[in-house]
């Protein structure tokens, strides 16, 4: 096992595995490590052999969210400071819900603070039986402030109210229920649900797929109205002429595999 905090790969397929890498500490994460995830996520995201990313961690543990060494010094630290800090993980997030290609989280244990919101910036997310979740923020006297659009994205507002507030723990059956894992396998059907899900993405149209989550991004909690409409219009009609679109439809019509297949 590598003595590193974040493990990076990317295979001959363009799939991309981030893997947290602090089983010891749940991997719990600081300023440290979030620069490193970020640097991680804008390198693969340049990167034209990426298809997909899988973000994954070792242990029993998915992440605890915030290591406790770190809070310790953020105890201490000047509303300037924590502003810096914020603003760090704020990025993160942001990259991470951004990222052009499919995401996906591989739940493999416990998910807390933090931990959830990396989760909830995935486009998909699988988790085990043992995954478990806690918003646990205001039983120290904080609040879930930078991950919380992402959270109340992934699970609605009104169970956002309930586990802000309560902060109770809550089971993989319940996050499935909310929309934060988007199923839930027992562990020994982790991996092979994984490789199925991957195996789907990338007989897909790579350009599509990053085109596809964009307009999510883009039209989500838009209103629809002439000038969305029209966008739509000029989004398919732009994909349409595409060298990619015409790739697929040919192979469509042809009944083969269209290029972008080759090497899965």
């Amino acid at each position: 096992m590598t003595d590193a905090t974040l493990i990076c790969d990317v295979d001959q397929r363009g799939v991309a595995t981030l893997t947290l890498n602090r089983p010891a500490l749940h991997n719990a994460f600081d300023d440290s490590l979030i620069a490193e995830i970020h640097a991680a996520l804008t390198t693969l995201a340049a990167n034209p052999a990426v298809r997909l990313l899988i973000l994954a961690a070792n242990g029993k543990s998915f992440s605890a969210g915030a290591d406790a060494n770190w809070m310790r010094r953020m105890a201490n630290y000047s509303v300037e400071e924590n502003l810096r800090d914020a603003r760090a993980l704020a990025a993160l997030l942001d990259a991470l819900n951004g990222f052009p290609h499919p995401t996906i989280a591989r739940v493999n244990g416990a998910a807390f603070g933090g931990g959830v919101g990396l989760v909830s910036c995935c486009d998909m997310a699988i988790g085990n039986t043992r995954a478990s979740f806690c918003l646990s923020e205001v039983k120290i006297g904080l609040i879930p402030a930078t991950i919380s659009p992402y959270v109340i994205n992934a699970i609605g507002g009104r169970a956002a109210r309930r586990y802000f507030l309560s902060a109770e723990r809550f089971d993989a059956n319940t996050a499935t229920e909310l929309g934060l894992l988007s199923e839930c396998v027992d562990d020994e059907q982790l991996d092979d649900r994984l490789d199925q899900l991957v195996t789907q993405l990338l007989a897909n149209g790579p350009c599509a797929m990053r085109a596809a989550k964009q307009l999510v991004l883009d039209y989500q909690n838009c209103e629809t109205n002439s000038a969305l409409i029209e966008d739509s219009c000029q989004r398919i009609a732009d994909i349409r002429v595409s060298p990619e679109g015409q790739e697929g439809l040919t192979a469509f019509l042809e009944k083969r595999q269209a290029a972008w297949h080759s090497g899965e």
